[in-house]
């Protein structure tokens, strides 16, 4: 039940957006073992006065990096993670040709109490 924020500069177009959610919905898929039709993600496009990156921890990163920050339930394991991580910059980097150093990712650990997808009820509590 992940739940996905991606920000990036605006100015791409729409084949370059959706094959950004395609990637990130394969690599849950093949990674976490999420559900089919467990989509649920956000783009969020930013003027660049209102996008900044840096080169911190040795990654040298342009103005097309991606942001992705990913909420999933508590469960998932460090190995689990780390091949999500793998498997997002091998897809970005195939389709749309987005460059390793430009894919930075963070997961948030939640309780599954923490999740209601409808209805008003904890469904996974």
């Amino acid at each position: 039940m992940p739940l996905i924020h991606v920000s990036l500069r605006a100015g791409k177009s729409d084949a370059y957006r959706q094959a950004i959610l395609d990637g990130l919905y394969r690599a849950m898929r093949e990674a976490l073992d999420v559900p089919e039709d467990d989509q649920f993600m956000t783009i969020t496009e930013h003027a660049p006065a209102n996008f900044r990156t840096g080169s911190a921890y040795g990654v040298a990163r342009s103005d097309d990096v991606v942001y992705i920050q990913i909420t999933v339930f508590s469960t998932r394991t460090v190995e689990q993670k780390k091949a999500l991580y793998r498997r997002i910059a091998a897809l970005l980097g195939d389709n749309p040709g987005i460059r390793p150093d430009d894919v930075f990712v963070n997961v948030l650990d939640s309780p599954k109490e923490n999740w209601s997808v409808g209805h008003g009820l904890a469904q996974f509590a």
